[in-house]
């Protein structure tokens, strides 16, 4: 779509209410590649909210220390060892959908001294809390952690860092590794403590995940995570959580916008029951290896000092066993030629 025509789409979107947030031209990875984007309201949370303190929300439940204002959706205060989440009661049905999340995290810790984060969810179980931030291991489907805390002392990752995890119900996360063993891709993203509005984006279609921020205030998307290959099957619900531990921030959610993306798909897709897919992704090396690249694929990681040390021992390891071939097969020859003299 030209750019005009782009922008001219968005200005009708946004005078009919709700409409998603422009990307500008200039920024290096677009968002949006439809024809054009619907609200779909009863996947979407927004001010002002239906049923603020209460126990009850049209189409959201919540649960834990979850608590409704009139300004913001409050999953966790800023104290320790505590855990909400809210979910939408819809099950999603749309192929293609991109949501948008308004959120701010914050908190009276200084340095390292908060946690532990917020994560969002495309899942096929709902309101069940557990270690995931707020939320149940071994889930099925998508989920975007926005982690404030390093756990592991010895990570190369610059935090606040946002991930990606698809599940089949068969992977546990790590939270001492901060999820890297099944993290597919992520970024490093100043997140907390911003005095202007914080936003992410995540887009699937045509098994296409990508993830973008604005959180610098300059009203543009920046590219964090674009995996192609990516298997999500439709009739999952929308969900956000939360988690504190010994460290604690605010988490909460000023609103949740998801969209209809109109997109072509090619005719055999329409004999595929979309509801039955495994939630799975196509890679060619293990998630842990790889990093984003925004193209869409991925390139090997960079040699880090394990990775150059496993190299040399396998080296090692190579040059002993060939070696000791060797000796063996030298010596079996000699032992022939005895015979022969």
């Amino acid at each position: 779509m030209a750019a005009g025509a782009r922008l001219a789409a968005v200005a009708l979107l946004v005078l009919a209410g709700g409409g998603p947030r422009p990307v500008p031209v200039t920024v290096s990875a677009e968002l949006t590649d439809g024809n054009s984007e619907h609200l779909k309201r009863e996947h979407s949370l927004m001010k002002p909210y239906q049923g603020a303190g209460s126990a009850a929300m049209p189409l959201w439940d919540f649960q834990g220390s979850t608590m409704v204002t009139s300004q913001y959706v409050r999953l966790t205060p800023d104290e320790r060892s505590r855990d909400g989440s809210i979910w939408n009661r819809v099950p999603c049905f749309l192929k293609d959908w991109e949501l948008h999340v308004h959120f701010k995290i914050h908190g009276a810790g200084k340095k390292n001294l908060h946690g532990d984060g917020l994560a969002l969810w495309y899942t096929q179980e709902r309101l069940v809390s557990g270690p995931v931030f707020g939320s149940r291991d071994n889930f099925h489907g998508l989920a975007i952690f926005l982690d404030t805390y390093p756990n592991d002392e010895a990570t190369e990752r610059v935090f606040p860092y946002i991930s990606a995890m698809v599940n089949n119900g068969s992977l546990t996360y790590d939270h001492s590794k901060d999820g890297r063993w099944t993290e597919l891709a992520g970024c490093t993203a100043e997140i907390r403590n911003q005095n202007h509005d914080t936003f992410l984006a995540v887009r699937y279609s045509r098994g296409r995940l990508t993830v973008m921020t604005d959180v610098e205030d300059k009203n543009e998307w920046k590219n964090c995570i674009d995996i192609a290959g990516v298997q999500l099957p439709t009739g999952y619900f929308f969900g956000a959580s939360a988690g504190t531990g010994d460290l604690s921030d605010n988490h909460d959610i000023i609103s949740m916008k998801l969209f209809q993306l109109m997109v072509e798909h090619p005719l055999e897709d329409d004999t595929v029951d979309w509801t039955k897919i495994e939630p799975s992704v196509s890679l060619l090396k293990s998630p842990k290896d790889n990093v984003d690249d925004p193209t869409g694929n991925f390139r090997s990681g960079p040699l880090t000092g394990w990775k150059v040390f496993l190299l040399l021992l396998c080296a090692l390891l190579g040059i002993i066993v060939c070696a000791v071939v060797g000796a063996v097969v030298f010596q079996k020859r000699q032992e022939r030629n005895k015979r022969f003299y």
